[in-house]
């Protein structure tokens, strides 16, 4: 068989997963940079006609503080995500297949569940009546009129909380390939159990770390359940904005323009990544 024939038959067998991401995300996508292109209706639809002023109006300075507080509670999501991910996935590695079972079980039974009950479960924990809340006062760690919703930190524990486990799956996955006898070569040369695990382990999986910062990252953007359920009016990240121009203002153009930045900020930086690992494989050959 020819090496022709072979890439046509392997194009033939992708044709349906590309057909899916065509119509579930290229013109979706598309829909949406053309429709800020367009004027507001007042019914709330799209009117007709085309027009520049929505670009302009998402330029209002008022959306820097929103802006950077999506980036911060993003970026800082994603670091603590990794930071516990990595030695999860590290052990789940090293265990045993029966006990390996257990733990990805245990990361998965989260999936298992409804996303707005396990935020409303957050909520009731941390509502002023609530038992986290009751157990912290009662052990002197909170005040008496201790208020742990409506904060930035708690949105971000609870951004921690839900992505977790899209952390944990690609380290693992990465790990589960890792040769451990470097690690074992690396403590005979001298090195110390935490130098060989920055210095061979953390880059042997420095792939699985970028699946999973992507992954943790763009989840986060888009986020606006959580800032709208456990934080305050001054919590407000970009995805809140885009629900509230949707939902309640009935603007569908500025809503567009808003996803299309945020759509943009998404791509650029893994179009960056992708071209990075493409310019390190040329330079290894």
């Amino acid at each position: 068989m020819s090496e022709e024939h072979k890439a046509s038959k392997q194009w033939l067998i992708t044709l349906p997963s590309l057909a899916w991401l065509a119509v579930f995300f290229v013109v979706p996508a598309a829909l949406v940079v053309v429709t800020a292109f367009r004027p507001a209706d007042l019914q709330g639809g799209v009117g007709a006609g085309w027009t520049l002023a929505t670009l302009k109006e998402v330029q209002d300075p008022a959306y820097l503080p929103i802006l950077w507080r999506t980036v911060w509670l993003s970026g800082m999501t994603t670091a603590a995500c990794l930071a516990l991910a990595l030695p999860m996935a590290f052990q789940m590695a090293r265990c045993g297949p029966r006990m390996r079972q257990v733990l990805l079980l245990l990361v998965v039974i989260p999936f298992l569940s409804n996303f707005l009950i396990r935020i409303f479960a957050w909520k009731s924990l941390l509502h002023p009546e609530g038992p986290l809340t009751k157990m912290l006062v009662a052990l002197h760690l909170a005040p008496e009129n201790a208020m742990l919703l409506n904060h930035a930190g708690t949105v971000l524990v609870v951004l921690i909380y839900t992505q977790l486990p899209f952390a944990i799956l690609p380290l693992y996955a990465a790990a589960e390939k890792f040769d451990f006898g470097l690690l074992d070569a690396a403590r005979d040369l001298g090195a110390g159990p935490w130098r060989a695990f920055a210095k061979v382990f953390v880059p042997g999986v420095r792939r699985g770390m970028i699946s999973a910062g992507v992954m943790v990252f763009v989840c986060c953007l888009g986020q606006y359940v959580i800032p709208q359920m456990v934080g305050g009016t001054s919590d407000e990240m970009l995805g809140s904005k885009i629900a509230q121009r949707v939902f309640s203002d009935r603007n569908l153009p500025h809503a567009s323009a808003l996803a299309g930045g945020l759509m943009l900020a998404v791509l650029v930086p893994m179009l960056i990544i992708v071209l990075w690992q493409q310019f390190g494989r040329k330079e290894q050959r």
